[in-house]
C-alpha cells in the first residue's frame, strides 16, 4: 500500500523559483532540508509551556468519552453542556456503516460501537435516527450486546441493561492472595492492577440505578439476551478458568464468606486512597479513575469527601475542549503524556542543533528535574531494595514511574548544558541506577515492572480488553540500553545482556516487534540507534537485515506508514499510509546505520520536506502510537512534530553530542 499527500509544504514552496515564464527545478531534498529544520524547530518551541513543557493531545476512541458520560449519569451529576460537547464529539467520529473505530480508517469495533450508542441514547439521539438505527443494526448483526467484552457489559449493568450474574466473577479476597501465588495483585501490569482493585469492589456490589430506557434494539434475541456460552474442555486453559470463575460465583454465596468480604472490600478501599495521587487522579489514567470514584462512593463515601471531591476534579483535566460549526466539542484523554512530550522535544531540538545551553533546553531541564521520583511505588514489590530514581509518563504519577520515560529523559538530560551540573549529573546517576535495576531476568526492560510476565493474568474470563501483563519488549530495551550506553555504561554486563537480547529478538525478515509504537518500524527505528550506540557496527548482519528490512517497505512516495492491523495480520506488517513520525522512525534507524547518502534516506527526507505545512509542523490523522496492541491504540499529536525534528535534525547535524559524559 502506498500514500499520496494533498499539497505542498512551506518548504516545497519555497523552493519553487519562478521567473517569467520559467520555473526552475525543485532543489535536491538535502539542500531544503535545513530550511525545513529550521521552521520545523521554530514551531516545536513556539509550543513549550512558560513553565518549561511541551504536551500534545493523546486522541485513543471514544470509549474514553462515551464511560465519561456513563459516569456521570451514574453519579447523577451529569450537565447540558457537558453532555452535548460530549456528543458532539462522539457523532463526530461515528463511520458511514454506522460505527465506531478504535483507530482512523480501523474497522468498525463492536464494544466501542456499542458504548458509543449507549452514550448518545443518554445525550438524547433517538433510537429510529438514522445514525443510530446504522449502529444498532450493525451492532445486531455482530451478535449484539452478548458478544460485547466484559466491561462494556460491565457498564451497562449499572443500569440494569444486563445481569450481574452474567458477568464474569472478580472478588476482592484477590487482595490477600500471596505475592508468590498465581493471580495475585502484583502479577498484572500496573495499568491493570489499578483497575482491577476498584473493578472488585464494583462486581462484588453489583448496584443497579435503573437506566430511562431499555436497550432491546441491541440485543439479537431481546428475550434471550444472554444465550448459553458452550464450556471449553476441562484440558484447556479457557475451560480450567471457565470453571473457576463457576467456582467464585458459587462462592459469593457461602455464608462464612460474609466477614472475609467484608475485609476485602476494607483493605480495597485502603489500597485505593493510598494510590490517589496528590493532583486527585489515580495513576494519571482515566480509567483506573473512573473506576475508583465509583468503587469509594459504593462504600459510603459521598461526592463531598475530599478524596472523591478531588477524584472527579481531576477527571476534568482529561476533558480537552474546542469549538466547532455546531458548537462546543469535548475529547476525553485517556492519559496525559507531559513528561513523554518535554524529553522527547527536548531531544529533538538538542539534534535539531539548538545550543545545549539554550533557554528553552534549560528549562525543559528544570521542569524534568523536579519530576524525578524519589520515593517507592509498586514497582518495589518486585526489586524491594532498589533505590528509586525514575520518571512518570504523566503530570502526577509517583506510584508508577515507567522505565521507558526514564530512559528518555536521560537521553535528553544529557544533552543540555545545565547551570546546575551537579544537580543534574546526580539526577542522572539516581536515574540510570534505578533503570538498570529494573532489568528483568531474562535480561530484557519492560515499561513498568521487573519481571511481570506471568501467564494467567490473561486468561481470566474478566480480562478480555486488552494486553493485562508488561513483558519486556524490544523498544523499552533498546532506549535503555541506548541511554546507558550514553551514560557510560555501554560495557556493563547488564547493558551486555540487554544487547544480546536484542539480537535473539530480530525477526526473520529483519525488523523488531513494537510494543509501545506502531509497530515494526517503531520497533526497528528504535533497535538500530540503540545497538549501534553501545558499538555493534552498522556492517554487523543485524543491522544490515534490518536496514534491507526498512528499504524494502519504504512506499512510493518515499515515505513509511504502518497500520495497526499489523499487530493481527502479518500481511500489514510494514505497510500503511505514510506517517511524518513513522517516516522519521526509519530514517533514525537509517542514519544510525550509515545510510545517510542512500537513496531510501534521500526519499524520506524529501517526503519530510515537501509534507511540511506552513507553519513549520506535519499533518498526521494516523494513530501511530500502542497502548494495547490491536486492541487500544494512540495518536499523540506531538508525535508528528518531535520526530521529524529528530530525524531531519540528524540528517543535517549528524550526532550534536559525545556520549559517555557521565563515564566513572
Amino acid at each position: 500500500m502506498t500514500a499520496t499527500t494533498d499539497g505542498t509544504g512551506a518548504t516545497a514552496l519555497r523552493a519553487a523559483a519562478a521567473s517569467d515564464s520559467t520555473v526552475a527545478a525543485p532543489r535536491p531534498a538535502g539542500e531544503r532540508a535545513p530550511e525545513a529544520l529550521e521552521a520545523a524547530v521554530a514551531h516545536l518551541l513556539s509550543r513549550q509551556d512558560e513553565r518549561g513543557w511541551w504536551k500534545g493531545d493523546l486522541e485513543t476512541n471514544v470509549t474514553m468519552d462515551a464511560e465519561d458520560l456513563l459516569l456521570r449519569q451514574f453519579l447523577g451529576i451529569q450537565d447540558e453542556k457537558t453532555t452535548r460537547a460530549t456528543a458532539r464529539f462522539i457523532r463526530s467520529q461515528q463511520r458511514e456503516d454506522g460505527t465506531w473505530a478504535t483507530f482512523r480508517g480501523g474497522p468498525g469495533e463492536l464494544s466501542t460501537t456499542i458504548e458509543a450508542y449507549v452514550a448518545l441514547r443518554l445525550a438524547g439521539d433517538a433510537p429510529e435516527d438514522a445514525h443510530m438505527a446504522a449502529a444498532s443494526a450493525w451492532i445486531r448483526g455482530k451478535g449484539g450486546i452478548a458478544a460485547s467484552r466484559v466491561f462494556t457489559r460491565i457498564w451497562l449493568a449499572l443500569f440494569g441493561w444486563w445481569r450481574w450474574e452474567d458477568l464474569p466473577e472478580l472478588p476482592p479476597e484477590i487482595m490477600y492472595l500471596p505475592k508468590w501465588f498465581p493471580l495475585n495483585l502484583y502479577d498484572f501490569g500496573q495499568w491493570a492492577r489499578q483497575t482491577i482493585v476498584p473493578l472488585t469492589v464494583v462486581a462484588a456490589k453489583r448496584p443497579v440505578r435503573p437506566a430511562p430506557f431499555g436497550l432491546e434494539e441491541l440485543h439479537t434475541d431481546p428475550r434471550r439476551p444472554d444465550p448459553p456460552r458452550p464450556l471449553a474442555p476441562v484440558t484447556t486453559w479457557d475451560g480450567l478458568f471457565q470453571r473457576l470463575d463457576k467456582a467464585l460465583h458459587q462462592y459469593r454465596r457461602f455464608p462464612l464468606g460474609g466477614p472475609l468480604r467484608r475485609a476485602a472490600l476494607g483493605a480495597a478501599a485502603r489500597w485505593i486512597i493510598e494510590r490517589q495521587e496528590n493532583d486527585g487522579c489515580w495513576g494519571g489514567i482515566q480509567p483506573p479513575a473512573v473506576y475508583s470514584v465509583i468503587a469509594l462512593h459504593l462504600l459510603g463515601y459521598d461526592l463531598e469527601h475530599p478524596v472523591l471531591r478531588e477524584g472527579l476534579k481531576s477527571l476534568d483535566r482529561f476533558a480537552v475542549w474546542h469549538e466547532s460549526p455546531d458548537g462546543p466539542v469535548r475529547m476525553i484523554e485517556a492519559c496525559q503524556s507531559p513528561v513523554w512530550d518535554t524529553c522527547l522535544a527536548t531531544v529533538a531540538l538538542a539534534d535539531a542543533g539548538l545550543p545545549a545551553d539554550h533557554p528553552a533546553l534549560v528549562k525543559a531541564a528544570d521542569w524534568m528535574l523536579d519530576e524525578q521520583i524519589t520515593r517507592t511505588g509498586d514497582w518495589a514489590v518486585r526489586r524491594p531494595g532498589l533505590t528509586p530514581g525514575g520518571w512518570a509518563f504523566e503530570f502526577h504519577n509517583d506510584n508508577y514511574p515507567d522505565i521507558d520515560d526514564t530512559a528518555e529523559v536521560v537521553l535528553a538530560l544529557q544533552r543540555v548544558r545545565h547551570p546546575e551540573p551537579a544537580r543534574l549529573n546526580a539526577a542522572v546517576e539516581r536515574a540510570v541506577r534505578w533503570n538498570l535495576g529494573m532489568q528483568s531476568r531474562n535480561g530484557a526492560w519492560a515499561a513498568f515492572d521487573a519481571d511481570n510476565t506471568s501467564p494467567f493474568p490473561n486468561k481470566l474470563p474478566f480480562c478480555d480488553f486488552g494486553e493485562v501483563i508488561d513483558p519486556p519488549s524490544a523498544d523499552v530495551t533498546a532506549h535503555v540500553v541506548e541511554m546507558a550506553a550514553a551514560a557510560g555504561r555501554a560495557h556493563d554486563p547488564r547493558v551486555r545482556r540487554g544487547v544480546q537480547w536484542l539480537l535473539a529478538e530480530q525477526e526473520s525478515n529483519g525488523g523488531w516487534f513494537g510494543r509501545w509504537g506502531v509497530n515494526y518500524v517503531y520497533g526497528t527505528g528504535s533497535v538500530v540507534p540503540a545497538l549501534v550506540a553501545t558499538g555493534i557496527p552498522a556492517s554487523h548482519p543485524a543491522i544490515r537485515r534490518a536496514v534491507a528490512w526498512l528499504e524494502s517497505v519504504q512506499n512510493e512516495d518515499g515515505g513509511w506508514g504502518e497500520d495497526l492491523r499489523s499487530y493481527k495480520d502479518d500481511q500489514w506488517i510494514g505497510r500503511g499510509n505514510s506517517t511524518a513520525s513513522q517516516t522519521a522512525w526509519a530514517l533514525m534507524a537509517l542514519l544510525s546505520a550509515g545510510e545517510r547518502h542512500s537513496k531510501a534516506v534521500e526519499r524520506g527526507v524529501a517526503y519530510l520536506v515537501d509534507t511540511q505545512r506552513e507553519d513549520g509542523s506535519w499533518d498526521e490523522p494516523y494513530f501511530t502510537g500502542t497502548g494495547f496492541p490491536w486492541d487500544f491504540s494512540i495518536n499523540y499529536h506531538l508525535y508528528r512534530q518531535v520526530f521529524p525534528v529528530t530525524a531531519l535534525g540528524r540528517y543535517v547535524h549528524g550526532e550534536p553530542f559525545a556520549p559517555g559524559r557521565l563515564e566513572g
